[in-house]
């Protein structure tokens, strides 16, 4: 297929504001180095638009180089650099290594220490790819920027709006529930419309160095695939050893380090016992790792913290009374029906209509208009607290709560 015929082979794929000529933009390509992106910066070339391609170097990369599963290492600055030469586009890479460090890598870190189990690629869309690197395209004269995610933006009526992918495999979207409504009128993700087999098939047709390259899938940072070795290295208080309390209050060992740790894990705790124990919550203020049955991990509600809101209309007049949608606390479980309130003192909290095991303070959750294979994103928050459905009968020895507003 040439490039020609790609093109019109994807018609329905390229919004009309990419392909129409007299419509011509400058664009910057975020380029990991990876197929995705790389796809992407082909599109915005072949649909005619004047194009910049950029890659971010995040961290001191040595230890991952060339390592399989990583990403943004020096071997995908390289190969980025070869894609950009392969479309004949220029090509930037930005030192973000220190931004990075202060606003992703330590907040990981601070996060783990306190009890949370962090996403730090969300933090990275927020603070760097959707702030920082959009500000720098526009420093360097771009309408537009351009990422390889697996997300729709749809252009209505009431502006443009986030939707899930078309590939319900690859989609993205609860990563990127931090991009604000006037992030998304400059930003472009040409291949939410696409099955990642079509995207494979583009960049052979483009006749790319990445085209067959596989997908990055480990923390970018942690190079080792540990990151208690990042955590150690940051926060070394963070190992230090503890007690392993029962719900009933009952001390039953030792922890070496709650950051070992996470809500709803089963295997590693090496307490012998009559039933299985499951991690039901973290206690950071007490280095104190909290263990009971699994009928102690349903969680039936959620307060957030540092909600975005992508919807029409203001999220404090739709909530008041209550706001039926889905939501999403894991990037791979099925959407599920829950109920968005706006409670007396502004707090945002998620009522869960079926409840939900394991769910830990720290992770995202992201909201949808509805269940559907390309249901529109209406934005999420971070989960502050969590409410277990049996809280009244779970207290611990001191007679603090430690299944009702959990951590």
């Amino acid at each position: 297929m040439t490039h020609s015929e790609t093109s019109v082979a994807n018609r329905d794929v390229l919004t009309s504001p990419v392909e129409a000529p007299s419509l011509r933009k400058r664009v910057v390509v975020a380029m990991s180095g990876g197929v995705d992106s790389s796809v992407a910066a082909a599109i915005m070339k072949a649909a005619g638009h004047d194009v910049i391609g950029v890659t971010l170097q995040l961290y001191d990369h040595g230890s991952a180089t060339g390592r399989k599963g990583a990403c943004c290492a020096g071997q995908d600055i390289h190969d980025a650099r070869r894609v950009a030469e392969a479309l004949d586009i220029p090509h930037y890479v930005l030192d973000y290594e220190t931004r990075f460090a202060a606003k992703v890598i330590e907040t990981f870190a601070e996060s783990y220490v306190a009890g949370e189990t962090p996403i730090p690629c969300v933090t990275c869309n927020n603070e760097i790819k959707f702030r920082d690197l959009l500000d720098t395209a526009k420093d360097l004269g771009a309408d537009v920027l351009v990422t390889g995610h697996y997300v729709q933006r749809l252009d209505t009526d009431h502006g443009p709006e986030l939707a899930r992918a078309v590939d319900t495999d690859r989609d993205q979207s609860y990563f990127l529930f931090g991009i604000t409504k006037e992030q998304l009128r400059s930003l472009w993700f040409p291949i939410g419309g696409m099955r990642k087999s079509d995207v494979r098939d583009l960049a052979r047709s483009f006749n790319l160095p990445v085209a067959d390259k596989s997908d990055s899938q480990d923390i970018c940072f942690v190079p080792t695939g540990k990151y208690t070795d990042v955590i150690e290295r940051l926060k070394p208080s963070a190992l230090d050893s503890g007690n392993i309390v029962h719900l009933d209050g009952r001390v039953l060992g030792r922890h070496d380090g709650i950051v070992h740790y996470t809500v709803g894990q089963r295997r590693g705790i090496k307490i012998p016992a009559a039933e299985p124990l499951y991690v039901v919550r973290l206690d950071a203020s007490r280095n104190e790792v909290i263990v009971g049955p699994r009928s102690a991990l349903t969680t039936t509600g959620l307060m957030l913290r540092n909600v975005n809101w992508l919807g029409e209309k203001p999220l404090e007049i739709l909530a008041t009374s209550g706001l039926s949608l889905y939501v999403r606390m894991r990037s791979s479980q099925k959407l599920r029906p829950a109920q968005l309130k706006i409670e007396e003192d502004g707090r945002v909290r998620v009522e869960l209509h079926d409840g939900e095991e394991g769910i830990a303070t720290g992770q995202a959750c992201v909201f949808y208009a509805d269940d559907g294979a390309e249901g529109r994103v209406l934005g999420g928050g971070w989960i502050d607290k969590t409410i277990k459905a049996n809280a009244a009968a779970q207290t611990h020895a001191s007679g603090q709560s430690v299944a009702g507003l959990g951590r």
